[in-house]
C-alpha cells in the first residue's frame, strides 16, 4: 500500500514529532479547497455552540470512533477543526475519541484507530482525550489491551440467544445487542470525567428527529421508568434506550442474572445541556472523496475481514454471510456456495444504496467471486468466530436450526440432521428443557447430566439459557418492531428445498 514520504513523520518511540502547525498543515494538503473551507466554518460554528453553552473557554467535544472508514475521516475532519480553533481563537477546546470495542472488533481495526491518533498527533497531545470502552470500564486506548473476557462472554450470550430466537436472522442476530452497547458507550463517554459539552455527528437535523421518534416510538412499547416521562434532550433520548435495552435484554435472557447485567441497560446520567454537533451540511464522508487522507496520511487497511461488505470496522457481517451459506446447506439442503451468493448480491446492493465507491464494491464483488473463495471465506470466518467468541461452526449451525425456543419445535429436524444419535432420546430432551431450572451442575441430576453435556456441545449454550430458549416465542414483539424499523434488509430470489420453487425473501444484515 502506498504511503507518502510526510505520513506519520514517526518517532522511534511511536509518537508524531512537530508542532501543532505541522500537523495541521500536513493534514490539510489532503484536504480539499472545499473541505478546508468546511473546517474553518465548522470552526466558527463550534466556537458560537460552545458560547451557547456557558463554555468561554474549553470545552470537551466528543467523536465515537468505531475505527471504520467513516469515523476515521470524522475524528481527522474534527483534529483539523480543533487546530484551527486553537489557531483562530487561541485556546483549545478538548477533543474526546470514544471507541466503543466488542468482541467482533478484529485487530486489524484496533491497527486503524492506532495509526489513525499516530497521523493526526493525538497520544501526546494533552488537549485530545483517547477512550477505549469495554463493558462499562472506560480506560485509555491501547492498540494491544486484550478483549475484557466478560465483554467477550457476553457478546457471545447475546448472539447465541438471540440468533435461536430468530433463526439466526442477521441483523438481529449480530447487531441488536451492538446497537444497544453503542449506546451505552455513547452515555459512558460523554459522562466520563467533567462530561462532555457537544457531541460530534454527521447526521443531519432531519435524520436526528427521525431516529429519536423511532426511539420513543419503541420506548411506548416497554415499562419505563417514572423519573424518565418528564426528561428532555439527549438525556430522554438515552433514557428511552435504557428503557427498551432493559426490555430487550430480559425478554432475550430471561429473568437470570445475565439480563440484569448494568452493561445491558444504557448509561443515561450524562450533562444536561449536552448537544450535537452535526457536521452533516458542510462536509461529506464518504470514503471515495477522503480515499488519499484515508490510506496514505491516516493509514487505513481495508482488511480483508474487518472490511466485510458496508462495514470497515467489524467482522460481523462476514459471519452473516457464513450464515447464510449454512441455511442453505443444513436447512434447504442445497449448496453451501448459493447461499454466500444470495447473501453477497444482497449485501453488494446495500453497497451500492449506501453510495459506497465503485473501487470497494468492486474489491467485495471479486472477493466473493474468485475461484474457491467459499472454501477460503468458510476457513476464515470459522476461525474468527472461533477465536472471537468461542464459537464453532456446529454452534453456529444449530443457531441456524433454532431448535430450542417456542417448545423444542424444531428440535425434531435439528437432531436428524445434526445429532442423529440423539433422536432415540428426543422425549427426554424435551423433558428436561421444561423442568424447573438447572442451577449448573450442581443443581443437575447425575443421570441428566451426560445429556445436558450433548446438549451443550451442539448449541454452546448452558442448560438454564436452553430452557429459558424452550419456555420462549419464536421473534419477540421487540425484535420485529426494530427490524421493521431497519433499512438494512431486503428481498432475495431463494429456493427453500433443493428442488422446491423459487420464492421471495426478505432477509437482514450489513
Amino acid at each position: 500500500m502506498t504511503r507518502s514520504t510526510a505520513h506519520h513523520a514517526l518517532s522511534r518511540s511511536g509518537t508524531v514529532t512537530g508542532t501543532h502547525d505541522q500537523i495541521l498543515r500536513q493534514l490539510l494538503s489532503f484536504f480539499s479547497v472545499e473541505d478546508r473551507k468546511a473546517a474553518r466554518a465548522s470552526a466558527d460554528r463550534l466556537y458560537a455552540c460552545l458560547c451557547e453553552q456557558g463554555t468561554k473557554k474549553g470545552g470537551i467535544v466528543l467523536v465515537a470512533y468505531g475505527g471504520g472508514k467513516d469515523s476515521s475521516y470524522t475524528l481527522a475532519f474534527m483534529r483539523a477543526v480543533q487546530l484551527l480553533f486553537k489557531e483562530m481563537r487561541g485556546w483549545p477546546f478538548s477533543l474526546r475519541s470514544a471507541t466503543n470495542r466488542h468482541a467482533g472488533m478484529p485487530r486489524a481495526v484496533m491497527e486503524n484507530i492506532h495509526r489513525a491518533y499516530l497521523a493526526l498527533g493525538m497520544y501526546q497531545d494533552p488537549d485530545c482525550e483517547l477512550l477505549m470502552i469495554d463493558g462499562n470500564a472506560v480506560r485509555p486506548f491501547r492498540v494491544d489491551a486484550p478483549q475484557a473476557d466478560a465483554v467477550v462472554a457476553r457478546n457471545r450470550a447475546d448472539i447465541l440467544m438471540t440468533g435461536h430466537r430468530t433463526a439466526a436472522d442477521a441483523r438481529p442476530t449480530f447487531c441488536n445487542a451492538c446497537n444497544l452497547s453503542m449506546a451505552n458507550a455513547f452515555g459512558i463517554a460523554a459522562s466520563h470525567g467533567a462530561g462532555a459539552d457537544l457531541i460530534v455527528t454527521g447526521d443531519s437535523a432531519r435524520e436526528q428527529r427521525a431516529y429519536t421518534a423511532w426511539i420513543h416510538r419503541l420506548s411506548r412499547q416497554v415499562p419505563q421508568r417514572a423519573e424518565r416521562r418528564n426528561g428532555h434532550g439527549f438525556p430522554a433520548v438515552l433514557g428511552a434506550l435504557d428503557d427498551v435495552a432493559k426490555a430487550y435484554f430480559r425478554d432475550i435472557h430471561g429473568d437470570g442474572e445475565r439480563a440484569t447485567e448494568p452493561e445491558h441497560g444504557v448509561a443515561s446520567r450524562v450533562p444536561t445541556g449536552l448537544r450535537f454537533f452535526s457536521i452533516y451540511g458542510e462536509t461529506s464522508y464518504d470514503a471515495g472523496s477522503h480515499w488519499s487522507l484515508l490510506t496514505e496520511h491516516l493509514g487505513f487497511v481495508f482488511d480483508d475481514l474487518a472490511f466485510s461488505f458496508t462495514e470497515s470496522d467489524c467482522a460481523n457481517p462476514a459471519l452473516m454471510a457464513h450464515l447464510r451459506g449454512l441455511k442453505a446447506e443444513h436447512l434447504f439442503g442445497r449448496d453451501y456456495r448459493e447461499g454466500l451468493r444470495e447473501y453477497v448480491d444482497f449485501a453488494l446492493r446495500l453497497m451500492e444504496q449506501k453510495e459506497f465507491p465503485q473501487q470497494l464494491i468492486d474489491v467485495m464483488a471479486d472477493r466473493y467471486a474468485a475461484p474457491g473463495s467459499h472454501e477460503v471465506l468458510r476457513e476464515k470466518v470459522n476461525s474468527f468466530a472461533r477465536d472471537a467468541y468461542g464459537l464453532q461452526e456446529r454452534h453456529l449451525v444449530c443457531m441456524v436450526h433454532a431448535p430450542f425456543a417456542a417448545g423444542g419445535k424444531g428440535l425434531e429436524r435439528c437432531l436428524r440432521n445434526q445429532a442423529p444419535h440423539l433422536l432415540p432420546h428426543q422425549s427426554a430432551v424435551h423433558a428436561l428443557l421444561r423442568a424447573p431450572a438447572a442451577g449448573g451442575d450442581a443443581g443437575v441430576p447425575e443421570g441428566d447430566r451426560g445429556l445436558w453435556r450433548e446438549l451443550e456441545d451442539l448449541s454452546g449454550l448452558a442448560p438454564g439459557q436452553l430452557q429459558t430458549l424452550y419456555a420462549a416465542d419464536m421473534l419477540p414483539s421487540l425484535v420485529l418492531s426494530i427490524l421493521a424499523g431497519d433499512p438494512h434488509k431486503g428481498p432475495i430470489r431463494t429456493r427453500h428445498s433443493s428442488d422446491g420453487p423459487e420464492v421471495t425473501e426478505i432477509i437482514s444484515g450489513r
